[in-house]
């Protein structure tokens, strides 16, 4: 511990930040190792040159239909990308972040009810879970996982539906790591490099309160969404009504000039 430089925390920050985490992930996992340095007392030598990075959100990027179409027509191009365009299938078509379905297990998946349930990470119980109801998209792509995962011997319940792989070796019981080469690759290629797979959640979401779906609607979906979150949605569900209203409008004939006085009735 004492090898820790503050030169060293302040290489991995900007490493970090390179890789396109957010500051406040890297805060996160600078935080833990200064508790660790506390709790061992040498922490203060490095205090006054380790400082945190900015926390300001990047803002969540909608994608157009085209590029929605563009990006899921990339993703599907390349056997290699297959995982990482099931998994944009699924966000796409069910809010689900990215932690959520590599954590998402045969047991939660209910094919023939057309269900899954996403359930809270370190629980014991189903306090917290939420019921996905799964549509054709989100349907199709999971039967073609079904299948995957049957020909590769990983589909008993407890096996994990993105299973981890080293060294072309399945294993079923460990959540693969995630498919950010893949991603970084499809977007690329889409032209939509910079594309965070966060993005597809709040896509999902806004394109639910673009139909008027109601906040308790999208909250029994989505899970957890912020206040402000809500906020935003609740403002383009008011664009959404407010365009669908302009197509009602048509040409106003002109009024007469008789019509600018107004002549109050003489009584009987």
């Amino acid at each position: 511990m004492r090898r820790i430089t503050a030169e060293r925390i302040v290489s991995f920050q900007k490493k970090r930040k390179e890789d396109g985490v957010a500051g406040r992930t890297a805060n996160l996992e600078v935080g833990l190792l200064r508790r660790i340095m506390k709790q061992n007392k040498q922490w203060a030598r490095l205090a006054d040159d380790v400082k945190m990075l900015p926390e300001q959100p990047k803002p969540a990027r909608v994608l157009s239909p085209g590029e929605k179409k563009l990006l899921l027509t990339s993703a599907a191009s390349r056997p290699e990308w297959q995982l990482a365009y099931s998994a944009a299938v699924l966000a796409l078509n069910t809010t689900m972040r990215g932690c959520e379905l590599k954590g998402l297990r045969w047991e939660d998946v209910n094919l023939f009810a057309q269900t899954l349930t996403v359930r809270r990470v370190n629980t014991k119980t189903d306090a917290g879970a939420r019921v996905i109801p799964l549509n054709r998209d989100a349907l199709a792509t999971l039967g073609t996982l079904r299948i995957r995962a049957e020909r590769l011997g990983s589909a008993e319940p407890a096996h994990f539906v993105f299973p981890a792989c080293e060294h072309g070796k399945i294993d079923p019981l460990r959540p693969m790591k995630g498919w950010r080469t893949a991603w970084r690759s499809l977007t690329k290629v889409a032209g939509l490099k910079g594309l965070r797979f966060h993005d597809l959640r709040h896509q999902a979401i806004t394109e639910l309160a673009g139909r008027s779906q109601g906040d308790q609607t999208i909250m029994s979906i989505a899970g957890h969404v912020s206040r402000e979150m809500l906020d935003h949605y609740s403002h383009i569900r008011l664009e959404t009504k407010r365009r669908a209203l302009e197509t009602l409008e048509e040409p106003l004939p002109v009024a007469s000039e008789s019509q600018d006085s107004v002549v109050a009735p003489r009584p009987n």
